[in-house]
């Protein structure tokens, strides 16, 4: 077995340990060969199982994992960035907006990247310009006005073939604009509530670190 369906394999797993599709592997989740159209309990090894009743201690907790995997972060990493929310108002809004914000998950949006994942690897790859400087930090926080691109000497590389292709099949976030002809993106504003994921419920993680 490669290293890819490994990794594959266990992004598969997580979306069933939470009971969701969560997106881990783009475009691909939309096949009718992920595992979330087969298997509809929790992986384990005596085959299918009615999930248990969850606590509410038990609901917070698998929420916040769930948005934790759903942008890929550590345990502190999250834990930092709700920190970083509960300082400049309502946490469980703002930390999902900073989380958007980042700009690995701007790369992901603008359809350049098919996951979370491969955006964090071509971004800690060097590949975009930030205002004409190389960042190579996927938890770069971008803003109003910024300017995203591709570096001139990575525009040959084979992720982003067919660039124009990916780009139209994803729904471009109204905070976003990518203008392909130029070949550079812009933030027009900061995301708001309505643009975050309105299927991650904010207030039970909230709860879950208000314990």
């Amino acid at each position: 077995m490669t290293e890819t369906t490994n990794k594959t394999d266990a992004q598969c797993k997580i979306c069933r340990q939470a009971g969701k599709k969560l997106n881990l592997k783009g475009e691909r989740c939309n096949s009718t060969k992920c595992a979330m159209t087969s298997h509809s309990a929790a992986p384990g090894v005596h085959g299918a199982k009615r999930r248990a009743k969850k606590s509410q201690y038990g609901i917070q907790l698998a929420e916040k994992q769930r948005a934790k995997e759903i942008y890929g972060l550590r345990e502190k990493q999250f834990s930092n960035w709700f920190k970083k929310a509960g300082k400049k108002g309502d946490a469980g809004v703002l930390l999902l907006q900073m989380l958007e914000s980042r700009l690995d998950n701007v790369i992901f949006k603008l359809g350049i990247a098919m996951s979370r994942p491969q955006a964090r690897q071509m971004v800690s790859h060097g590949m975009f310009l930030v205002n004409d400087i190389k960042v190579n930090i996927p938890s770069y926080l971008v803003k109003t006005g910024d300017i995203i691109e591709i570096k001139k000497n990575k525009k040959q590389k084979k992720v982003f073939v067919d660039l124009e292709k990916k780009v139209k099949k994803v729904e471009m976030p109204s905070w976003l604009h990518f203008d392909l002809l130029e070949g550079k993106a812009k933030v027009l504003h900061a995301p708001k509530e309505t643009d975050i994921d309105q299927s991650i419920d904010r207030q039970a993680i909230v709860e879950f670190y208000s314990k």
